[in-house]
């Protein structure tokens, strides 16, 4: 405020009400030294040296992908041609050149590290909510008990120097009240790291919350979010991410891990000056190289980084040239050593869920895999219309006034429901991993308890296991489970606290498809001589899995929600290893996919995008209407006329850029006569006119703004003109009033455009902004335009 109190009088018309308010900057160009020019007199260019801010966005503006491109080529030449004068100058070019890689480099390191101190951390923080360990509070309730010589393979969770709460405070493990108090403890630690993880969302970084994909796919396709990838937002998603998952909330850390790696990124983006000065460029290389191994932390699959490139369209980006793909591969490479090293899974092993099946899948079993689709389908187009329902009732009622209490209510309920069920006691991750087992090593009573009298597990179940009660109490179980996560999952996200989607809804699908497995297997024992099951099924012999339908429920599931296929089907066998398997999963896959399609083709980011309100073509929708630029493009009969800038007869006290908030104006060369000159950024507009204020005391409010090439004559007592030619798009990009929207909207797309102007015979007409399109396609699809877009 001092600064712009001893500096107001440098303050030009331009800046709203020209006085200074509590926390108001300085404006772009106008520091301290109060260093002025020449004098008045002669024709002035403000832009002979480098203007600061010129060229930069305003917050939840669209960048020029065009502009910027063009921006970096130009770069890119002057550094290749300084490069032959001398060694300092091909120095440096060689360094610029291998920069990206670099930065890779950097990124893989960072982004690993993170996630694989998420993974240890919040796997400590989830077993203190039972337990702690004696030998170091430090320790985990599995790194606790491995170095235990009591500890046996059947009962490996179980050691002396582990206890729970309640044994160590009563001195006992049995009993009503070691039950009651194990239970009340597990819910006051589960409020404590909820309440901590909402509290710090909401006092430090509030773009921490949530899952972080849709507006990452808004970022990439050009959006300014200023804060959204910084400091403070990467150390409080990390922070958070591990206390919402320890809180036992039905969320995952693995969707937020490509916040996390982004939010690298781009911190790290700003040590080198090509990335830190463009827009553009930061977007292809920086955070879209973060965004591939940000997957492979989400997931732990390396080759979906080349498959979903090749194979699939890119969900997040307008343009990904090749150099792109083999950096980002390069990345994940990093990521994934580093992650190995620090081994957080304590297996050895990359990824989340490795399993071994023993016994092969028959074409019969193509059946239920396909039921097992048309329920992911069915499941992921409720829950997006759902969980989009109660987003909206969040949005426009006072419950997202109170976001700290509806956290601590979910949580709550979260907690004293989970607890009796062991099922969804345990982690999403644990829960997932259990189900996708031959047979369940942690509760061989239940899950391996399924045969009668007489049969022998072939597998690591060497007990006879009778079918009775045990098997009836674990399908009940796993039946509360089932509908207990498809209810909490629905209003979990969204919350104001760090919650990804993957796991919650994998565990959905892998508790159905375990049930229907088990359904299989039991049909299969006692019809093992019918006309289905005859030939390749025996009493003797293993000949349904139970855990291939888990893996393949998980990912119907995981499909209708998010809406992938290649890709998810990719993740899948190199989440579990089962490459055999692969068929399976690509005919659930498709299966969901279809089923959910038929009720709205949105996945559930691309719906939080449209609820947010942000600026996102998504590359896959279809745009099937017959309408025309000339009528989408702005102004409309009952409108104003458009608000241009003549080439020669704008004045610097002009009320046009005062009394409009347009972020660009075209140029023409007079209003007699409206033929387009070029396009000029309203920022670099205002920034312009302050820097020839700093440096000429001769510019005043009728001094001329000249954007021609032969300025016309002045007054010789006038004013000196500005020309500001250089700050002027020459060539903005336009399309005749009768070009078809069509093809528009796919300019707009492969391009990137923000803005682009409509001619008839050379004369402007009008100008469509990514915003008219996006509310014309909402229109057309019969939606409601009033959102944050639009308003």
């Amino acid at each position: 405020n001092k600064r712009c109190r001893q500096k107001k009088n440098a303050i030009n018309s331009f800046k709203t009400g020209g006085t200074c308010q509590a926390g108001e900057e300085m404006p772009p160009g106008v520091d301290e030294s109060g260093a002025n020019g020449t004098g008045p007199g002669s024709l002035m260019d403000p832009l002979e040296d480098p203007v600061p801010g010129l060229g930069t966005y305003e917050d939840f503006n669209t960048i020029d992908w065009v502009r910027e491109k063009s921006k970096d080529r130009d770069r890119h030449r002057e550094i290749t041609k300084n490069s032959r004068r001398s060694t300092a100058a091909l120095l440096h070019s060689i360094s610029d050149a291998f920069s990206g890689w670099l930065l890779m480099l950097l990124v893989g390191l960072m982004a690993g590290a993170l996630a694989g101190g998420i993974d240890i951390a919040a796997h400590w923080l989830t077993d203190m909510k039972e337990g702690i360990c004696l030998d170091g509070f430090w320790f985990s309730h599995e790194h606790c008990c491995w170095k235990s010589s009591e500890t046996t393979f059947k009962d490996r969770d179980r050691c002396p120097q582990w206890q729970t709460w309640g044994e160590l405070i009563t001195g006992t493990s049995e009993g009503a009240f070691s039950y009651i108090l194990n239970y009340l403890i597990y819910i006051v630690w589960a409020l404590f790291f909820a309440f901590l993880a909402v509290t710090l969302v909401r006092a430090f970084a509030p773009y921490a919350c949530g899952s972080g994909i849709p507006e990452i796919k808004t970022i990439l396709s050009g959006f300014i979010i200023r804060g959204y990838l910084g400091k403070w937002t990467l150390i409080t998603k990390t922070v958070t991410l591990v206390l919402a998952v320890s809180s036992g909330l039905s969320l995952g850390k693995e969707g937020p891990l490509v916040h996390v790696a982004c939010c690298c990124a781009n911190i790290l983006c700003h040590l080198f000056t090509k990335y830190r000065k463009n827009e553009a460029k930061r977007r292809e290389v920086g955070l879209r190289f973060a965004y591939r191994p940000g997957l492979f932390l989400l997931m732990r699959a390396p080759s979906d980084l080349m498959c979903s490139s090749f194979l699939s369209p890119p969900q997040v980006s307008y343009y990904f040239p090749l150099k792109t793909l083999w950096r980002s591969f390069f990345a994940a490479l990093v990521a994934a050593f580093t992650l190995r090293s620090i081994n957080p899974f304590g297996n050895s092993r990359l990824v989340l869920f490795y399993v071994e099946f023993h016994a092969p899948w028959h074409l019969v079993e193509l059946v239920p895999f396909i039921f097992l689709g048309i329920f992911g389908g069915l499941w992921g187009a409720l829950f997006i219309k759902a969980n989009i329902a109660w987003c909206r009732i969040r949005k426009t009622t006072r419950l997202g006034r109170y976001p700290i209490v509806e956290v601590l209510a979910v949580t709550a309920v979260t907690a004293l429901v989970a607890y009796p069920n062991s099922y969804t006691r345990m982690s999403g991750a644990e829960l997932i991993s259990e189900l996708f087992n031959d047979c369940s090593l942690l509760d061989s009573s239940q899950l391996c308890g399924y045969l009668q009298v007489g049969r022998r597990s072939s597998f690591s179940c060497s007990a006879d296991r009778p079918a009775g009660p045990g098997l009836f109490t674990a399908l009940w179980q796993l039946a509360l489970a089932l509908l207990f996560k498809m209810l909490i999952t629905v209003v979990t996200f969204g919350m104001k606290v760090p919650s990804g989607l993957f796991i919650p809804s994998m565990a959905v699908g892998a508790i159905a498809g375990r049930l229907l497995g088990v359904g299989m297997e039991q049909l299969a024992y006692y019809n093992h001589d019918g006309l289905i099951f005859k030939g390749w099924c025996t009493p003797e012999a293993d000949c349904i899995t139970p855990g291939l339908y888990a893996m393949v429920g998980a990912a119907a599931c995981l499909g209708g929600v998010t809406r992938m296929t290649v890709s998810l089907v990719v993740i899948m066998f190199e989440l579990t290893g089962g490459l055999e398997y692969i068929v399976p999963l690509m005919a659930a896959a498709m299966t969901s996919k279809w089923v959910a399609d038929a009720f709205g083709r949105e996945g559930i980011y691309e719906a939080h995008i449209r609820l947010n309100g942000y600026p996102f073509l998504e590359p896959k929708e279809e745009f099937e209407h017959s309408s025309l630029a000339v009528d989408v493009m702005r102004p409309r009969r009952s409108d104003p006329p458009l608000a241009v800038l003549t080439q020669d007869s704008m004045t610097v006290g002009g009320a046009l850029v005062e009394s409009t908030r347009y972020s660009g104006f075209p140029v023409v060369v007079s209003q007699e006569s409206p033929r387009l000159v070029g396009f000029v950024l309203r920022r670099d507009l205002l920034i312009s006119i302050d820097n020839a204020r700093k440096r000429q005391d001769g510019v005043v409010g009728a001094s001329l703004v000249v954007f021609s090439e032969h300025p016309p004559a002045q007054a010789p007592d006038g004013p000196p003109p500005l020309r500001l030619r250089g700050i002027m798009d020459l060539s903005p990009f336009t399309v005749t009033d009768h070009t078809p929207m069509d093809i528009t909207v796919d300019i707009f797309r492969k391009l990137g455009l923000r803005q682009c102007l409509v001619t008839h015979n050379g004369r402007l007409l009008g100008i469509i902004t990514k915003k008219d399109i996006l509310k014309h396609m909402a229109q057309i699809a019969n939606r409601d335009p009033d959102s944050i877009l639009f308003n």
